[in-house]
């Protein structure tokens, strides 16, 4: 595709504002040609001739964007006459991330002077993403890099990206292959947190898994592919993403058989298959059960009757919670919990020990963790609070600790 741009004035297109050469950037990617405007009667100050050596129309106002014409599938009719393609041309520059640059400062500074350009950029940019495939490899990479680039300072917004999914360019791999081009141009302009954050605010990181066929649609495959193509921080990316969604579902689906009082083997067995599924470590799913298990009840407003209600509530439970708290860290990880919540439920801040010492009876929670805990692994949360109501029950844990060794030493 071609266009051509024309502006109020030959000044406002000058070398001087744009701080390069004065010359025509053109063919199937977004050329500007100059053509200076009119007056109202019509009258014509200049004209421009492409190379066909046709006059082009006058552009009395604004801007015009000319597309070629397409042959049905979206192969360009006049692909190879070198007489519709002017000399200087992004798709003729060097394959390199600077010399597509240039050509993509040309477009920004361009729609930051004349604002009224942006939406036709942006839906010419989409038509020619649709038509990857009459685009030979180096000119899709040339695109691709054009494209990264152009996301990274703003001047395309990230919705574009939906033409990717376009089932005809998923088939061939071009998608995937456009994508993994892209990328790399748009980290290298910002990094990868700011390309993840864009594509989290476009809702796309929920759909980059669609840039690959139906029967590749997996973490799996996305990874490899990614990581292989120098991109592993896009695949530890998709690799977080679903892991939350994940443990949403997870979340909703505990919520549900709680609500139900679905026996505590039956939430066992479920909540291990869902772990071993989406490869789901301990420490993320002994917090999701504690969440689970204190949004299962509606709790009393006074303070001196919820500590009651809520140890009955934990100690039926607590079985629950030993099978997923096995090791050290999620431990941890549950105590943690258990301090987020009596702080910021104001009603439990006097239940933060009796809870923990419930649970340790019912081995849920080591003496190990919670000497650790009481040491250097709480949260500022509460903690003086917290540390002071502990205090008599970790003097009793080294006492017992310190008998335990002296017994040991008489045997």
């Amino acid at each position: 595709m071609s266009c051509e741009v024309g502006y109020p004035s030959r000044e406002s297109f000058s070398p001087a504002v744009l701080n390069l050469p004065a010359q025509t950037v053109s063919r199937e990617i977004l050329c500007a040609e100059r053509s200076s405007r009119s007056s109202q009667t019509g009258r014509i100050t200049d004209r421009t001739f492409m190379n066909t050596g046709k006059p082009q129309k006058p552009v009395l106002t604004g801007q015009r964007f000319k597309t070629r014409k397409r042959a049905p599938g979206g192969t360009r009719i006049d692909d190879g006459d070198k007489t519709k393609v002017t000399e200087h041309c992004m798709f003729r520059t060097e394959e390199n991330h600077p010399a597509v640059r240039s050509y993509a400062q040309v477009f920004n500074k361009l729609i930051r002077r004349y604002k009224y350009l942006e939406k036709a950029f942006e839906e010419e940019i989409k038509k020619l993403l649709l038509f990857l495939k009459a685009f030979t490899e180096s000119e899709q990479t040339k695109l691709a890099m054009l494209t990264g680039i152009l996301l990274a300072n703003g001047t395309l917004l990230p919705p574009i990206l939906t033409s990717l999914f376009s089932d005809n360019l998923v088939k061939e791999g071009i998608s995937a292959s456009f994508a993994v081009k892209m990328f790399k141009a748009w980290i290298a302009e910002k990094d990868a947190n700011a390309v993840t954050s864009s594509l989290r605010k476009a809702n796309l990181d929920k759909k980059l898994l669609e840039l690959f066929p139906a029967n590749k649609q997996n973490v799996e495959h996305f990874s490899k592919y990614f990581t292989d193509a120098g991109l592993k921080e896009l695949s530890d990316f998709l690799h977080t993403q679903q892991s939350l969604g994940t443990r949403k579902e997870l979340q909703k689906e505990l919520q549900e058989r709680l609500s139900q009082q679905c026996p505590i083997r039956e939430i066992v067995v479920y909540v291990k298959e869902e772990m071993k599924k989406n490869d789901l470590q301990e420490q993320a799913v002994i917090g999701l059960l504690w969440s689970c298990l204190m949004n299962a009840v509606e709790w009393n407003k006074k303070e001196e009757l919820v500590t009651e209600q809520a140890l009955k509530h934990l100690k039926h439970y607590a079985p629950l919670l030993a099978v997923f708290s096995t090791q050290g860290q999620s431990e941890l990880v549950l105590l943690l919990k258990i301090q987020e919540y009596c702080y910021d439920n104001i009603h439990f801040m006097k239940s933060f020990s009796k809870i923990v010492v419930l649970f340790y009876k019912a081995d849920v929670l080591s003496e190990e963790a919670i000497l650790k805990w009481y040491k250097d692994a709480h949260a500022a949360k509460g903690k003086s609070v917290f540390l002071e109501q502990m205090k008599k029950f970790v003097e009793w844990l080294h006492n017992a600790e310190e008998e335990s060794e002296s017994e040991t030493e008489d045997d």
